[in-house]
């Protein structure tokens, strides 16, 4: 549905030259959205697909594993959208202080973004609100020690921002003024607690719906100069979680977004430009079945291949009962060296490292270094499903 642009334009000059800069009017549209028929349909197999998400941990032996790699495959993709070249391999050799195959700076921002995520859900267990304040806080952490560390984490811009071309004249788009970006954050914060700006109750809408509504005006907002991008998407996977509809972040959008690049910017300008919303929202919806469905079926996938691995591992005779020991461990840190997991099972170096052959041996883990000291394991299988997608553009 076209209702002419959502927003309003306003002239502003940066060194000496005018430009228009969009204002987005408050949420939520008007006219209402049109959410019957194909939408309705939609909206009920994408809240389908997160039940079946957040009954993950029932296949899995310790879920907490899966949150823990599957947080770090978002953190990979997510950042690749923005141009970083680090890969999980990378991000995880990065956590175990070995040197990453990528440009260092590209793997802090990775890290950083889980970094961010953990920070936000921490805080929303706590009891405290998603608001404006906590996503400055996720942001600061999100660009600190990085390449953005320089562009004010943790504050909304003070300074006009754009969108392609090589100044605001020439852009491809232009967000509100910095004047106008505090009193717009205010209005999208009112609306994600259910108010409007004058303070009155909304009528209720599905949380799907409100996440990809708040995505969408986050990023036309754009209230910082870096990692708006990587925000907005965390803003999806912070409002189901407070709202209860997945107990675990384990929703992410950045593997359908980087595989429908185009699709989504085209969607993202229709909104400004005819408010077309109902596109938009298929879109996302869409994404989000995908998406859910993709995670369980990684799950399941998991779920078998630790059962194969477990089986094989427990027939491999003498030594045994270490090698399922390494296993469990290298289920916990895919990615990891004899020190940290003798230190993980409690077992000696050389226990350890017996027990690490036997896996090599069973076709189950790998050596990554091909050196003699220092050496660090892969868990083969386990690595390449969570790698699936995560190629660098």
């Amino acid at each position: 549905m076209d209702r002419d642009r959502t927003g309003e334009y306003g002239q502003t000059e940066v060194a000496g030259e005018t430009f228009r800069a969009f204002i987005p009017a408050p949420l939520p549209p008007a006219p209402a959205l049109d959410l019957g028929g194909e939408r309705q349909t939609l909206l009920e197999r994408a809240t389908l697909a997160i039940g079946r998400l957040d009954s993950v941990g029932m296949l899995l032996p310790d879920p907490q594993l899966f949150l823990y790699a599957y947080v770090r495959r978002e953190a990979v993709l997510s950042s690749q959208i923005e141009g970083t070249q680090s890969s999980l391999s990378d991000l995880l050799l990065f956590e175990l202080d070995e040197v990453p195959g990528a440009p260092v700076d590209d793997v802090v921002e990775v890290s950083n973004y889980v970094a961010a995520l953990d920070h936000g859900m921490e805080r929303l267990r706590g009891g405290f609100p998603l608001s404006n304040r906590l996503l400055r806080e996720m942001h600061a952490r999100l660009l600190a020690g990085a390449r953005g560390s320089q562009k004010s984490p943790g504050e909304f811009r003070a300074t006009q921002n754009w969108i392609g071309g090589t100044r605001p004249g020439n852009a491809h788009f232009v967000p509100p003024p910095p004047a106008e970006v505090e009193p717009c954050m205010a209005a999208l914060e009112a609306f994600l607690h259910g108010k409007t700006t004058q303070g009155g109750n909304l009528e209720p809408s599905p949380t799907l719906i409100k996440a990809a509504l708040a995505h969408v005006q986050f990023e036309t907002i754009h209230p910082f100069l870096d990692g708006n991008g990587r925000l907005g998407r965390l803003l999806i996977a912070l409002l189901l979680h407070e709202s209860e509809i997945l107990a675990q972040p384990l929703l992410y959008l950045s593997l359908y977004l980087k595989q429908h690049r185009s699709a989504y910017y085209e969607r993202l300008d229709r909104v400004r430009s005819h408010g077309d919303w109902e596109a938009w929202i298929e879109f996302f919806l869409e994404g989000v079945a995908q998406t859910a469905q993709g995670a369980v079926d990684t799950a399941q996938r998991l779920a078998a291949l630790f059962q194969a691995d477990t089986q094989r591992t427990q027939s491999a005779g003498r030594g045994a009962a270490s090698a399922l020991r390494l296993l469990d461990a290298l289920r916990a840190r895919p990615v990891s060296n004899l020190g940290s997991l003798s230190q993980q099972t409690g077992m000696s170096f050389p226990t350890a490292s017996k027990a690490m052959q036997q896996l090599i041996e069973l076709g189950i883990a790998r050596e990554l270094t091909g050196q003699r000291r220092n050496r660090v394991f892969v868990y083969d299988a386990y690595l390449g499903i969570l790698n699936e997608g995560g190629e660098p553009l």
